[in-house]
């Protein structure tokens, strides 16, 4: 766990309560706002220029390059983001990321303004915008603790899961009704405004300057990274969260992808039945991430949320492959959205309470090239299936791989001790509650974090208040 001004209790720090951090309630409200503000002109952009090129162009091929250009660069330069938001003050790598995507987007404006409007001039500011798009996720995932009194860490989660989910409900409204009235440079514009307005929020946001533990100074950059690498290789509770989640983004990839095929196939292909499609599921990861912000800190055992939220959405994965009704597979994935809240809140949370502070952004970093990399590639390997296969078939497979998946990390022993050391939230695991009838944990009960599978783990490192 991050606090600001106290260490992360460890086995050894007793069973008292942590102080809760000074304005903290106003520095998340800031950091939200913010973030508000900046995702929504960034989706703007995005809806924009994929519409804007759809239009101009009418090339899939266009549209593909569009995609390699605003995803991949993100996912290779996530891997050096996450060691760069443990070596330096994450706050100003957030606030500098997003000023340099405001100034590509300002480039690009200004230049399609003056009349040119040439592919790779698009295509290179998208590289730019991803590049610190890898740069910036990291950080802010691994600043939320540093901000968050422990306790409150999953319904801040989940307010932020539903600010990304609202957004992508706002976003395609406000980008349609922009372009629409005006031109692809004017949503550049605002974009920029957008951008420095979240910027100037962060501003305001206190965040403590991590201490780095006596010695690593001298640590390069390759070897913070290979420190990285070493620390999810040797702590197998964060090994086997990470595998679980790369694999449901890979076979939960499939349904988001192909559900507005198997509409268009099977229900007919009118636009607002792909638009309600939609809605649905974006109303699902809104509502899913409300319900975490409201009841999130008082579920204590966050690997069984997890665990259950992705056998519930194999169920109703395989729910979609059989429906036969319209309004019956629209609000089966609307169910699917919530359960989806339901396994990123308590992922996101266990990370940061587990994961030492100093290693929270390579962690991350690697997070994030799981999420840009899995969805994409799941399109990759199922997209093609579709063409010689019914959707509702590829449903039907991805929701029984999802879960033979699941059954087959909880039948590997070492996965089911290694995740059940981190179901407990680490304040009760620390007062001895509530791990008791763990079987498949170390002496009946559930450790106080990862750094308990290797006895020459470091503990938590104390973040100054500079």
């Amino acid at each position: 766990m991050n606090l600001s001004d106290t260490a992360a209790p460890g086995p050894a720090a007793g069973a008292s309560a942590e102080p809760a951090m000074p304005g903290w309630k106003r520095n998340v409200a800031l950091f939200l706002v913010g973030q508000t503000i900046s995702l929504l002109g960034s989706m703007i952009v995005m809806f924009a220029v994929m519409w804007h090129l759809t239009i101009e162009t009418r090339s899939g091929s266009v549209l593909m390059l569009s995609i390699v250009f605003g995803m991949l660069p993100q996912a290779f330069v996530s891997i050096f983001g996450g060691v760069w938001a443990d070596r330096h003050h994450r706050k100003f790598l957030i606030m500098g990321s997003d000023t340099v995507i405001a100034l590509a987007t300002l480039g690009l404006a200004l230049l399609m303004a003056s009349g040119v409007d040439s592919l790779w001039v698009i295509y290179a500011a998208l590289a730019v915008r991803s590049v610190f798009a890898g740069i910036q996720t990291p950080a802010v995932s691994a600043m939320i603790p540093q901000i968050t009194p422990p306790d409150q860490l999953m319904r801040v989660n989940g307010m932020f899961q539903s600010v990304q989910s609202g957004m992508m409900l706002v976003a395609p409204a406000a980008a349609a009704a922009v372009y629409a009235n005006f031109d692809i440079v004017t949503v550049f514009f605002l974009d920029v405004v957008t951008a420095l307005l979240g910027v100037g929020m962060l501003a305001l946001v206190a965040v403590p300057r991590l201490v780095r533990p006596s010695g690593d100074e001298t640590v390069s950059y390759f070897g913070d990274l290979i420190a990285g690498v070493r620390y999810i290789g040797a702590h197998s509770p964060i090994r086997w969260l990470m595998i679980l989640f790369a694999l449901t983004m890979f076979l939960v990839g499939a349904p988001s992808y192909l559900t507005p095929l198997m509409v268009t196939r099977t229900f007919g292909d009118e636009v607002w039945k792909l638009t309600a499609n939609e809605l649905f599921w974006g109303s699902g990861m809104l509502l899913g991430g409300l319900v975490m912000a409201v009841v999130g800190p008082r579920i204590k055992r966050r690997v069984r949320l997890l665990v259950g939220s992705v056998l519930a959405t194999g169920v109703l994965v395989f729910g979609l492959g059989i429906s036969t009704n319209m309004w019956v597979f629209f609000v089966i994935g609307l169910a699917i959205g919530v359960m989806f809240a339901a396994q990123s809140t308590p992922s996101m949370t266990i990370i940061q309470e587990r994961v030492e502070p100093e290693m929270q952004g390579r962690v991350f970093g690697f997070v994030g090239i799981v999420m840009t990399v899995a969805m994409p590639l799941s399109m990759v390997v199922f997209g093609p299936l579709a063409d010689r296969f019914s959707v509702e078939s590829l449903l039907i497979v991805a929701g029984l791989l999802l879960f033979a998946v699941v059954g087959a990390i909880l039948a590997v022993p070492a996965a089911r001790r290694s995740l059940a050391r981190i179901d407990v939230a680490p304040d009760d695991a620390a007062q001895g509650t509530g791990g008791g009838d763990d079987a498949d944990a170390p002496g009946g009960t559930a450790a106080p974090g990862p750094a308990t599978d290797r006895e020459d783990a470091p503990g938590p490192v104390r973040p100054s208040a500079g």
